[in-house]
């Protein structure tokens, strides 16, 4: 077994589940919820799809399904702040409705035919590194390198700049940003689109990089939810969370290969005999999530990882503590 190959594979796997933690990071550090990633990048994988499939520009694909997962988060956004609902069921109904509408609207597509896929290359000399050049340059889709430019890029806006600050001040203190001048509501539905676009831009790299040339109601296989659980798990830190999801992307392509007719440690593999132990296998990943979000859960719990203060409260204006 090639752990080289395994790694590299599971960079470009993880990206996906890079661009929706850190969309819904972005979200729940302004003090919303968001359980509906797996909708949205339903969405994003269906409007990439089509829209590559429609014009032949893998770009404008990803584009489309960066604006219409922004767009259909701000259904979330309206029922959440504006209507002050809860904020669980509202994610968990657009998760349900991002795949209904995926569903109906990409009807057909996975028998189109083949579409422009975005472009796979090495970066010279980075890709020479051993080991490590071969895992991170050589081969990979752009949108793996653009991820590596997201994680530094999100940390440093994050902690480092005003809006950055504004935006841990409407996650911590909606009613002290608020007294400063902060608009908390247009806060909070600016970086909800921004947590869509990204889910959105995850679903086009399922779709146009990691498994291209086809879109099922599978296609995203249910890493909108792992990508919620790696939220909690990097405790709202992008760069915990790259870690995470590249981990996780890894350990899915090695889920896989232990299935292959191989020997395991010099004896025959049982996980390939028996499909059984594959399927209990390929359950970890999702378990390990439930496991995460049934502590992320615990309000004591929350405070030690350091969850925002604020998160899921809705913000009424002059009431005290929120």
């Amino acid at each position: 077994m090639d752990f080289t190959i395994i790694l590299q594979a599971g960079i470009a796997s993880g990206t996906v589940l890079l661009f929706a933690t850190i969309g819904e990071l972005f979200s729940e550090r302004a003090g919303v919820l968001n359980l509906g990633v797996e909708g949205m990048m339903l969405i994003g994988a269906m409007s990439a799809f089509s829209t590559t499939i429609a014009t032949g520009n893998p770009w404008l694909g990803v584009l489309v399904a960066m604006f219409f997962a922004g767009l259909v988060s701000q259904i979330h956004a309206f029922i959440v702040i504006t209507l002050q609902a809860d904020q669980v069921v509202s994610g968990l109904s657009l998760t349900f409705l991002g795949a209904g509408i995926s569903l109906v609207l990409g009807e057909g597509l996975s028998k189109a035919g083949t579409v422009s896929l975005l472009p796979n290359f090495s970066i010279p000399l980075l890709s020479l590194i051993p080991v490590i050049g071969k895992i991170f340059f050589t081969s990979q889709s752009v949108l793996v390198y653009i991820g590596y430019l997201l994680v530094p890029l999100s940390w440093y806006y994050i902690n480092r700049t005003r809006p950055g600050l504004h935006l841990r001040a409407v996650g911590e203190y909606p009613s002290a940003a608020d007294a400063l001048g902060i608009s908390v509501f247009r806060m909070r539905y600016f970086y909800v689109f921004v947590g869509g676009m990204l889910a959105g831009l995850a679903g086009a790299t399922i779709s146009l990089a990691v498994s291209p040339g086809w879109f099922s109601e599978l296609t995203t296989g249910g890493q909108g939810w792992i990508a919620i659980g790696l939220v909690i798990f990097a405790q709202w830190d992008p760069v915990r969370a790259a870690l995470g999801s590249y981990a996780f992307g890894a350990l899915r392509r090695l889920i896989l290969d232990i299935q292959g007719p191989l020997l395991l440690f010099g004896f025959n593999n049982p996980f390939y005999y028996n499909p059984y132990l594959g399927f209990f296998l390929q359950m970890l990943p999702y378990l390990f999530t439930v496991v995460v979000l049934v502590i992320g859960s615990r309000e004591a719990m929350r405070k030690r990882i350091g969850a925002p203060a604020a998160l899921g409260n809705p913000y009424i204006r002059g009431e005290r503590g929120k």
